[in-house]
């Protein structure tokens, strides 16, 4: 599909797709091109017509029973894998057992675009009369992932990701996958890092998707789903987070170098060797010289290991003529078609947004450190990991379980139409309540809209009322979640039962930011507020 812009825009052109029969994974392609509204045609009608070109984004199966000039396409990066027990073992792409499906003398195809000079090279090396109608265009995937870096910070405001650090884990398809080996993987990490520091996110091969079913694949996926990791849908969507990301968790599929050629920022391996990586290919070469991940523990100091450089390395030897291939692949068809090009090329369709996660946690096992008035907060979803120095929970928002466990209770403001819906809590009168209500509870907090925290805690007469500053970072404004600076005032005034509180400045520490919070007696008017 992403080729496809190279003849946008011409009324001369009739766009038809089929598929080819044989791949298990044929459903979501479809279902992809359904989704965009291209017009499918059955296979059989397909081939009782005649085409003036045929795109095809791989030589398997009967290609050659489409009648008219076939132009093999650029799939994936760098021709880094091959599937066993296929073909002749070459890499999936360049096998010619493929290629020469058709049986003819002939070349298969009028035109084999390719992303690298080294793969004309490979491609004569295993099949040359295919390589004698290779050119090398570059890669058009690349160019809207390349297009779309502008759209970094709202692709990471559309996922929620704020302050965090993005990090994404990409899956390839297959018995030697992330997904088959370690599908533990995303819950270990989602337990072991802290939600204000950190997103996570997957990527899954198209292959994944379409194997299990979206539903299968979420069912599997559920511990690290409800702990706030996105999944990427297979048709865009996977590009869009690899933009916004900020180190990167790989196997050996190729998403990667498309990752490392939009900019040089980390990559971590937990590829464990196998039989499909192709010896000396661009994914080979940039495994043997990146980090290795062996525990999930180790993520930090791994993405401390990455050498910048390492990433744009291994893409300059999967990608050549990065930002140019859209228009190398038009002047190519074009030629193939007997025609001239119209003379306002479209412009290139950047990547859409990427949606937020399915699911945000809303329970938390909080550690908290005080020294002093410093507070050291790190939430991680509940239940995945160890209890910490207390259970924080959202009420009306997670289970009444939950509830009944919490140290911490708080309670966001409602939307405005539910708010003005006639009955409302006002904050002390909802803290109070949750007080007598949940007898283990310790403190209980109603956040504001204004982010003014309204708390009041166990055998303390007094209300407070609490705010977080915003820090500034090189002319930009952080802001801390007011629930995290919660559990960091509940955790202060514990370690300090004994000692009256009239105004206090804590300072709540998230990974390597402090936020100061302003704990002071709440106002009548801000006790009264609606919540």
């Amino acid at each position: 599909m992403d080729t496809l812009p190279a003849l946008s825009g011409d009324d001369r052109i009739t766009r038809l797709f089929t598929l080819v029969p044989g791949s298990e994974f044929g459903a979501d392609a479809l279902a992809a091109i359904e989704e965009v509204g291209g017009r499918t045609l059955p296979w059989d009608e397909a081939c009782a017509r005649s085409y003036d070109l045929v795109l095809a984004a791989s030589p398997k199966g009967d290609l050659h029973l489409l009648r008219g000039p076939r132009v093999l396409l650029p799939h994936g990066a760098g021709y880094n894998k091959s599937i066993p027990g296929e073909g002749s073992g070459s890499a999936s792409g360049l096998d010619p057992v493929h290629l020469h499906r058709s049986g003819h003398d002939a070349p298969p195809a009028a035109l084999h675009a390719v992303a690298h000079p080294d793969q004309v090279a490979r491609l004569a090396a295993v099949a040359p009369r295919a390589a004698e109608r290779a050119k090398v265009i570059g890669d058009p995937t690349l160019e809207r992932l390349l297009a779309s870096r502008t759209l970094r910070e709202p692709f990471r405001a559309a996922l929620g990701t704020g302050a965090r650090r993005l990090v994404a884990l990409a899956s390839t398809w297959g018995p030697e996958s992330l997904l088959r080996r370690d599908p533990g993987l995303p819950a270990r990490l989602a337990a072991l890092l802290p939600y204000d520091e950190f997103q996570l996110a997957l990527v899954a091969h198209p292959n994944e998707h379409s194997r299990l079913g979206a539903y299968e694949l979420a069912e599997r996926l559920a511990p690290a789903l409800a702990a706030g990791m996105v999944l990427a849908r297979p048709h865009e969507e996977w590009a869009s987070v690899l933009v916004a990301a900020d180190a990167l968790i790989t196997d050996h599929g190729s998403a990667a170098l498309y990752y490392c050629a939009v900019e040089d920022r980390p990559v971590v391996s937990v590829w464990r060797g196998g039989a499909e990586l192709i010896p000396g290919s661009p994914m080979d070469a940039l495994l043997s010289r990146v980090p290795r991940l062996e525990r999930a523990e180790d993520l930090a100091e791994a993405v401390r290991a990455y050498r910048p450089g390492t990433g744009r390395e291994a893409a300059r030897a999967a990608f050549a003529h990065q930002g140019r291939a859209l228009n190398r692949l038009r002047t190519e068809l074009y030629a193939l078609l007997g025609l001239a090009p119209p003379p306002h090329a479209r412009p290139l369709r950047l990547l859409p947004a990427p949606r937020p996660a399915a699911r945000t946690p809303l329970a938390f096992d909080v550690d908290a450190e005080v020294a002093g008035d410093a507070v050291r907060v790190a939430r991680r979803p509940a239940g995945l990991g160890v209890p910490g120095h207390h259970l924080a929970v959202e009420h009306g928002a997670e289970s009444e379980r939950l509830a009944r466990s919490a140290g911490l209770l708080y309670r966001r403001a409602l939307p405005a139409p539910a708010a003005h819906s006639g009955v409302a809590w006002t904050a002390d009168g909802w803290a109070r309540h949750a007080l007598s209500a949940y007898p283990g509870c310790r403190t209980a907090v109603a956040i504001l809209p204004s982010g003014l925290g309204l708390l009041r805690i166990r055998g303390r007469a007094h209300a407070y009322a609490f705010r977080v500053e915003p820090r500034g970072e090189g002319g930009r404004i952080v802001r801390a979640d007011p629930a995290a600076a919660a559990s960091a005032v509940h955790a202060w005034l514990l370690a300090h039962r004994d000692r009256p509180v009239t105004t206090a400045r804590v300072s709540c520490v998230l990974g390597d930011r402090s936020f100061d919070v302003l704990l002071r007696p709440a106002a009548p008017e801000e006790t009264a507020e609606a919540v």
